[in-house]
């Protein structure tokens, strides 16, 4: 009897797919939540194809306030097309800018600030697997935060967990595994600094 309900107390205790989802809790394919998951995917791939056959920005914008979940300010702009697989975990400042073919993964959650530049064919993954060969399948989350006027260049990619420090460059093609300092410039595979502005 106790170790049923420790079982149920830890099982409630550990919060809702979405939740455990935000804290990187590993999410596995067994898990009794994620069908929600699922829903969630297939709401965004739909909206996502009116999303990219809109004709101007501001249909743009409203599209992707439907993907994720709040209006976009009409200082942003987003060139399509754009891609995510949830959306549900984004969050898009004042005044930004994002360019051709960027691809958002947020199940772990991602953050751009006002006045964030972020070129053509970026991509933002907050999602990664277990080195485990036995338990690869599962999803594990971090967030990724971009800081204000921050400029993440051309064919970029940012991977879990890393914040892009305010006024921060990434320079084209860089592959950022780290946290990257405000007022300084990266570049390269692994990002390395290469200044400070």
């Amino acid at each position: 009897m106790k170790d049923t309900k420790r079982e149920v107390l830890s099982e409630h205790s550990a919060g809702d797919i979405f939740e455990r989802l935000r804290t990187g809790a590993p999410i596995r394919l067994n898990d009794s939540e994620y069908f929600r998951i699922n829903e969630v995917v297939g709401k965004t791939m739909k909206i996502s194809q009116q999303l990219n056959n809109a004709s101007d920005i501001d249909q743009v914008r409203h599209y992707l306030g439907e993907i994720i979940g709040t209006a976009i300010e009409e200082s942003t702009t987003v060139f399509t097309p754009f891609y995510t697989n949830f959306g549900r975990f984004i969050k898009i400042g004042k005044n930004v800018f994002i360019n051709h073919a960027c691809s958002f993964l947020d199940m772990g959650g991602i953050t751009i600030e006002d006045e964030v530049l972020i070129g053509p064919r970026v991509n933002l993954v907050t999602e990664n697997h277990p080195l485990d060969k036995n338990d690869r399948r599962a999803l594990m989350t971090k967030p990724i935060i971009i800081k204000q006027r921050a400029w993440i260049g051309a064919g970029a990619t940012i991977l879990p967990g890393v914040t892009i420090g305010e006024n921060a460059v990434v320079a084209a093609g860089a592959v950022v595994s780290k946290d990257v300092p405000g007022n300084t410039v990266v570049g390269g595979v692994p990002a390395r600094m290469i200044k400070s502005i």
